[in-house]
């Protein structure tokens, strides 16, 4: 029935001649444990047969009934293939109905029957307490769960090549608790495991969501010194907080053993997981360990550098990046790409993001919307008109319908290389063409352009059609239109736009205050001015009064203004002190 020790010091048979119970003892081969096993048979007579190594053969009509019990059974290897009926013919699985404590003195059982200890006791496991001393017949109830029994097997097979692609092949097959139970008892037996097979025991284990059983087996590889790149990658990647993997990545790069296994992919890890909560610190650092190490960064780890610092604002970084990628040999993406073009938007760098365009449209890569508009803009800061609208072409070639950034940006463009009246016509266009698109920051770019220009009229047109469409007007546009009041000196109409703007329930700005003043000095409206001054008393307001009194030889307003101005504890600025010294010496 079962392998035994060839020669026991004498095993100790009890039989029951009531209720049949045979208790045989054995010795674990691998850990020397001792069990006590109960089997309760149901024969008409005893038949037990000894067949020459310690083994109580079962009758042809008995039968074997067994208890699971959560704990470590044994598989025996068996000898005689024809001994029992309803066991497999090379392995039998006896699971244990007892776990005998160490130290058990002798005693009765439940039916006056007495437990004969071996001669060979005291190798019960030392962490078992007496609770595991239970009754025989008393059946082990199981734990609530999903959680598995942890077998450990006699393995028959010693190869550990064989036994690792059966751990590779269960693991593949999601069989967890047969992989576990092969790696346990490999691990039991001195077997180690090759690397690629636990690395696939990993992968089981953790998209079954058993962490604690991953983290030991983690363990067990770098006590093992078969740990390897991949297997950092799956336990960084399964730990849910990015604060303990880097702890644990720390600790793995001050060990000079497991130093050697950092590879590439356990960086690029790394530098994920710092890209999902945007902590472009961490991935710097990951960045310049991955080269201190002697590692070689790849396009994936380039185009997640590049987007994580593009993303925070580092735009600096992130040409540093795709600049060490280029000269590496490799091939940024589209994803890479459009990152650096919008970095080099931002920076004012127009030229570098036109060459990576280039290259894009060189590699057969399409520019997306997005990246298109990011270059319109920049160009059009930087006053370059015709390579916009190069790019506004480009985009239609594309086949990407034009939206509000695409003509905003196109709009900025002209006023930025004081093409106003090309911005109008622009607008107009738009607005019969592409109405849809219009929004407020349009609108504000056009009244800029009017502003600009003085065209009062034009300005205040657009302000009525802006309350027309409901767009929520901003003190921006206001202050856009009384601009465009002042420089045409109208300052009665900028007065007007003044009121309206507060009966609309908006509050004014110093800005808008200072637009107002001005135009009301260049129209002599002084009681406006005084008035404007006495609701908001501010420096600038009053600098800006006393100096334009000064301009127009209003030297009794001046003079007036300025000593309410220090009274009420207003410092004046240098021109306004130089001024008012030149027409009032006696200040």
């Amino acid at each position: 029935m079962a392998e035994v020790l060839s020669a026991p010091p004498s095993c100790s048979v009890t039989v029951h001649p009531s209720i049949r119970d045979f208790r045989i003892p054995f010795r674990c081969i691998n850990c020397s444990a001792y069990f006590d096993f109960g089997w309760k048979m149901n024969m008409n007579s005893v038949s037990a047969k000894n067949h020459g190594f310690g083994v109580v053969a079962l009758a042809e009509n008995s039968y074997l009934r067994t208890v699971r019990h959560r704990g470590s059974f044994l598989l025996c290897k068996s000898i005689d293939s024809k001994v029992s009926r309803g066991m497999r013919s090379n392995v039998a699985s006896l699971e244990l109905r007892e776990l005998v404590c160490e130290g058990e003195k002798e005693g009765l059982d439940g039916n006056g029957s007495k437990n004969i200890l071996p001669p060979w006791g005291g190798l019960a496991d030392r962490e078992l307490d007496d609770r595991n001393c239970l009754d025989v017949r008393a059946p082990m109830p199981l734990k609530a769960g999903n959680e598995s029994m942890d077998e450990i097997h006699y393995l028959e097979e010693r190869d550990e090549e064989v036994l690792s692609n059966r751990i590779l092949k269960l693991s593949r097959a999601n069989k967890v608790r047969s992989a576990l139970s092969l790696y346990r008892s490999m691990v039991i037996s001195g077997l180690l495991p090759r690397s690629h097979a636990c690395n696939s025991l990993l992968t089981c284990l953790l998209r079954n969501r058993r962490l604690d059983d991953a983290l030991r087996v983690f363990e067990f590889m770098k006590s093992s010194d078969i740990a390897t790149g991949h297997t950092y990658s799956l336990v960084l990647k399964a730990v849910a907080d990015v604060h303990v993997a880097l702890t644990m990545f720390e600790e793995a790069e001050r060990d000079g053993r497991t130093k050697k296994h950092m590879d590439v992919v356990v960086y690029n890890t790394m530098i994920a997981m710092c890209g999902k909560v945007n902590d472009w610190v961490q991935a710097e650092r990951m960045w310049r360990s991955l080269r201190d190490n002697g590692c070689v960064g790849t396009t994936v780890t380039y185009r997640m550098l590049v987007c994580i610092f593009v993303r925070c604002g580092q735009n600096e970084l992130a040409l540093d990046a795709h600049h060490e990628m280029v000269q590496n040999g490799l091939s940024p993406d589209d994803d890479a790409m459009q990152a650096v073009i919008g970095a080099c938007t931002r920076e004012g760098k127009w030229d570098t993001a036109l060459d990576i365009l280039q290259t894009m449209l060189g590699n057969d890569m399409n520019p997306s919307l997005v990246t298109c508009n990011a270059l319109i803009n920049s160009l059009g800061k930087a006053g370059k008109v015709d390579l916009a609208f190069n790019v506004y072409e480009l985009l239609k070639s594309l086949g990407y319908a034009p939206d509000a950034y695409t003509w905003n940006g196109l709009l900025c463009a002209l006023n930025r290389a004081n093409r106003h009246s090309d911005a109008l016509h622009l607008f107009e266009s738009i607005r019969k063409e592409h109405s849809s698109v219009l929004n407020l920051h349009i609108y504000n770019t056009c009244l800029m352009s009017c502003q600009r220009l003085g065209l009062w009229d034009r300005a205040m047109q657009l302000l009525w059609q802006m309350e027309g469409a409901g767009f929520p007007i901003s003190v921006t546009s206001y202050n856009l239109v009384i601009g465009a009041c002042e420089a045409a000196k109208k300052p009665k109409v900028a007065l007007q736009v003044y009121k309206h703007m507060v009966q609309q329930k908006q509050n004014p700005d110093v800005f808008t205050l200072l637009s107002l003043i001005r135009s009301c000095i260049w129209g002599s409206l002084w009681k406006d001015v005084e008035e404007i001054l006495n609701a908001e008393p501010n420096g600038s307001l009053y600098n800006a009064a006393i100096q334009g009194s000064c301009l127009r030889k209003e030297i009794d307003l001046a003079r007036r203004l300025y000593e309410k101005m220090r009274e009420i504890g207003l410092k004046p600025d240098g021109k306004t002190r130089a001024m008012m010294l030149q027409n009032l010496p006696r200040c």
